[in-house]
């Protein structure tokens, strides 16, 4: 008994860990992105002051360290194991992706990079993930069955799931909340899933990136003190792709994805220009930009008012996105 409350205590510091060390540099950063101008509008407030930029550094850093505290934890007092050049693949991984949204950041969303750049500088930051032969290429094909995939899986369906994951979560953003909000909720599924197949070493990856996250949300949080930056977008896509393949668990990623799937087909029709902001008036209630649905937000705001009555906050847009993704972990959890 006291070995377990042993074990427990000691998996538990890479998560404390990685929520506190998000928690703290998220207030010094702040007032650094605003010291060298690195800022963005509120676009979904009338009169907005500029907010702090690019947060998703403190979050790379948090759960990046503590990754790194629960690679020592193992190697030096629970027992190493093959897992561990998997943990080191998905550190590299975040790394990668994370400068690469970090650069976008710094040129804004104005002027940031072209979306085919986005695409080809996102192809080598699956390579940490395909070197090191993660995943399972038997995968079951609806209507098809059991398929080995053999070499294919790790030199196109990985680095397609990843690529396709970290540009596709960057498409629904730009509310308060809204991207770490999401990320808790499908991480949390997929750790969810990882502890229904003991697959605890997983479990615990998630639980690092959760709390690293929910220290995120208390700057993040309607009305948000600093925003994600594509630094953060692209790092959660890449995470909740890279744990799925860890765990085998592709068919339920996609099925946690089909909010960002429909938000891809939406923004096509508008040639993937569009935005997701609302119109706020005066009292920060928000209409749509146009008649025409460019977005699931777009969504929202069209038809929802019928049902309230009155046009949305922008954090009562924010939690009908949540309940539309619980939605789907409900089905990803019974499939």
């Amino acid at each position: 008994m006291l070995g377990d409350l042993f074990s427990i205590a000691v998996v538990s510091i890479p998560i404390a860990l990685g929520f506190l060390i998000t928690l703290f540099l998220l207030r010094p950063w702040i007032n650094i992105a605003k010291k060298f101008g690195l800022t963005g509008k509120d676009m979904n407030k009338y009169n907005s002051t500029q907010v702090a930029e690019a947060g998703g550094i403190a979050v790379i850093i948090g759960i990046c360290f503590g990754l790194l505290i629960f690679i020592f934890i193992k190697t030096f007092y629970l027992a190493a194991d093959s897992n561990i050049i998997f943990i080191f693949s998905l550190i590299t991984a975040v790394l990668l992706i994370g400068f690469i949204g970090f650069v976008d950041d710094i040129l804004g969303w104005k002027v940031g990079l072209k979306q085919k750049h986005k695409f080809l500088l996102t192809i080598p930051v699956a390579l940490p993930i395909v070197v090191v032969n993660a995943g399972h290429s038997m995968m079951n094909v609806p209507f098809l069955g059991n398929i080995d995939f053999g070499i294919l899986y790790p030199l196109l369906l990985i680095p397609i799931g990843i690529i396709g994951a970290s540009n596709g979560f960057n498409m629904l953003a730009g509310f308060n909340g809204l991207e770490a909000g999401m990320g808790i909720i499908i991480l949390s599924a997929l750790g969810y899933i990882a502890w229904s197949r003991e697959l605890y070493w997983i479990l615990l990856l998630v639980f690092i990136c959760v709390a690293s996250l929910l220290a995120f949300l208390v700057y993040n949080m309607y009305p948000a003190k600093i925003f994600p930056g594509d630094s953060l977008t692209y790092t959660l896509g890449t995470i909740i792709a890279t744990i799925a393949i860890f765990g085998n668990m592709e068919k339920a990623a996609i099925l946690l994805f089909i909010p960002y799937i429909i938000e891809f087909i939406l923004k096509s029709r508008a040639k993937l220009k569009a935005e997701c902001f609302g119109v706020p008036d005066q009292s920060n209630m928000l209409s749509s930009p146009s008649r025409k649905c460019y977005s699931l937000t777009h969504v929202i705001l069209n038809h929802f008012p019928k049902v309230f009555r009155r046009n949305l906050k922008e954090y009562e847009v924010v939690s009908i996105l949540y309940i539309f993704e619980l939605f789907f972990v409900y089905l990803a959890l019974v499939v």
